[in-house]
């Protein structure tokens, strides 16, 4: 396969002793199979129907799978300020170099988020609770 951005072959490398990708050694980007995103996410947050939807504002590309030739198309990752590229035919996901960084990071500030709203509504049925008690105790 070949890099969809300068064309150089692609190697198989783990990426963080974790996941196998088809990694880029001139431009440092990598190609991920379809569920490889997937994983890379799962790494930092693993809540999937908390993590919003993938997709969104697809436009064209100029690059081409390096599994089926056809070309990607662009899109912006889970509304944040990232933009990827994917094969329409489900083969995969091409990340510039430091954009698998970025995803990590994303995720892991999605899963504080989570977390801090989990709390919140904790505390506030906590708050709802104490006050059902107390109007309930008054004459």
């Amino acid at each position: 396969m070949l890099c969809p951005k300068c064309s150089t072959p692609l190697t198989e490398k783990y990426y963080k002793g974790m996941l196998p990708v088809d990694y880029c050694p001139l431009c440092r980007g990598m190609w991920l199979d379809f569920d490889e995103l997937d994983r890379l996410e799962d790494a930092a947050f693993d809540q999937d129907a908390l993590k919003g939807s993938l997709l969104h504002r697809e436009t064209d590309s100029l690059r081409v799978c390096p599994s089926c030739g056809g070309e990607l198309r662009e899109f912006q990752y889970r509304l944040y300020d990232l933009k990827l590229d994917w094969c329409p035919a489900r083969h995969g996901f091409w990340l510039d170099a430091g954009e698998e960084e970025r995803v990590q990071a994303l995720m892991l500030r999605r899963a504080g988020e989570v977390r801090r709203k989990q709390a919140a509504e904790g505390e506030w049925q906590n708050l709802l609770k104490g006050l059902h008690q107390f109007l309930k105790q008054r004459p």
